[in-house]
């Protein structure tokens, strides 16, 4: 124990010292930094611990009361279980980060990094060297390569957002499960699950409600935009794409592959394989970013990519764009950017979300240097 609290303010006294924690922000934790599989000196604390309101268990509201929060092309990221479906704004997510939550009975939870602009969704439940875990999440106040750093509150275990992975803490190495996700526009969430809930924008404080709708990174996003230099090393960034050109991540046998929305916005449809899997990316307008205007709703049309499994019953379909319609060209049925059939042979078949996540370029090359790349590599 004596040992354990040596090394803990060995550590803070290495970030102040190594101008990681320049302000002195309290830092009030009682993680296990003997276990790590990380460097230390990494991590940035950038705010005390428990500056963001996260949201536990927030409310939902319906269609009829959603359209009327929410305009049309506003990003929200989407997860069905079992028939139910939730949608959490990406608007709202960048204002708190985390949202712990159930849906279908199955703890989850909602994650956003708007410094990364990494959205994922992951399970909550964790078994861990033989022992099962249920946790709750919080905002640690660190960055590490610019990306949100979560501590769960059992264990206060720190947890790298991006990845899911315990870097710090009783649970180092450890990682979570990636629970499928799609990022949409209200107006796509609701034509494809008219019965699904939205967050209601009553679930944060008044402060943070005052809050929604803004954009406290105004312009991050720009064609020519870089990460905020005090959080990440210029000097670190990949040549290969533009730091803030959006990626969705595919994994496969442990390795990964990345799909730059450029591309997939010029093809419309990309089919492809990787490691023997076979996925399928659609690309679609209509959505617009967050991390743009300083009013979300006059932001640019950043659109969306999804990204599914074309197995169907036995038989792998490919797919095009054509005249803004996606159709297999098995069957010449039309599909919907939510991977289900609305028209043809195949009407009411719906393609297996594939796990993924979306990034910014620079986010991924930081902790994914060898990601292959489509169209690039």
């Amino acid at each position: 124990m004596k040992l354990c609290l040596i090394l803990f303010f060995l550590f803070l006294s290495f970030i102040s010292a190594q101008s990681k924690n320049p302000n002195n922000i309290p830092f009030n934790w009682k993680t296990d930094t003997t276990k790590t599989t990380i460097d230390l000196s990494e991590l940035k604390v950038v705010l005390p611990r428990g500056s963001f309101q996260v949201l536990n268990y927030p409310g939902f509201i319906d269609k009829k009361k959603g359209v009327g929060q929410y305009f049309e092309r506003e990003p929200v990221m989407v997860v069905e279980i079992n028939g139910s479906a939730k949608a959490y704004p990406l608007n709202i997510l960048s204002i708190h980060e985390i949202a712990n939550d159930t849906l279908s009975g199955v703890p989850i939870l909602a994650t956003f990094c708007p410094l990364c602009n990494s959205g994922i969704v992951y399970d909550r439940r964790l078994k861990h060297k033989g022992e099962n875990f249920r946790l709750d999440f919080e905002v640690s106040g660190m960055l590490r390569k610019s990306d949100m750093v979560m501590a769960d509150k059992q264990t206060e275990t720190w947890w790298q957002q991006l990845e899911g992975k315990g870097i710090v803490g009783e649970l180092s190495g450890a990682e979570l499960r990636i629970i499928p996700s799609l990022i949409l526009s209200v107006k796509e969430f609701f034509e494809r699950y008219p019965d699904g809930r939205i967050l209601s924008k009553e679930s944060g404080s008044l402060q943070a409600q005052q809050a929604y709708g803004k954009n406290y990174y105004v312009n991050y996003d720009s064609k020519n935009g870089k990460p905020y230099e005090r959080y990440f090393d210029e000097d670190k960034l990949d040549k290969r794409l533009s730091p803030m050109e959006r990626v969705v991540d595919i994994r496969s046998t442990g390795e990964f592959k990345i799909y730059p929305f450029s591309i997939a916005e010029e093809k419309g449809v990309i089919n492809d394989t990787f490691n023997g899997k076979s996925i399928v990316l659609f690309y679609q307008s209509g959505v617009v970013s967050v991390l743009d205007k300083k009013e979300i709703s006059e932001s640019k049309d950043i659109g969306t990519v999804t990204v599914f499994n074309p197995l169907l019953n036995g038989i792998i379909l490919t797919f095009e764009k054509k005249d803004g319609r996606f159709i297999d060209t098995n069957t010449n049925s039309v599909w919907d950017i939510t991977g289900r059939c609305i028209a043809g042979k195949l009407k009411g078949k719906i393609l297996k979300i594939e796990p993924s996540g979306n990034h910014f370029a620079f986010a991924w090359f930081a902790f994914h240097p060898n990601t292959k790349i489509y169209g690039v590599d």
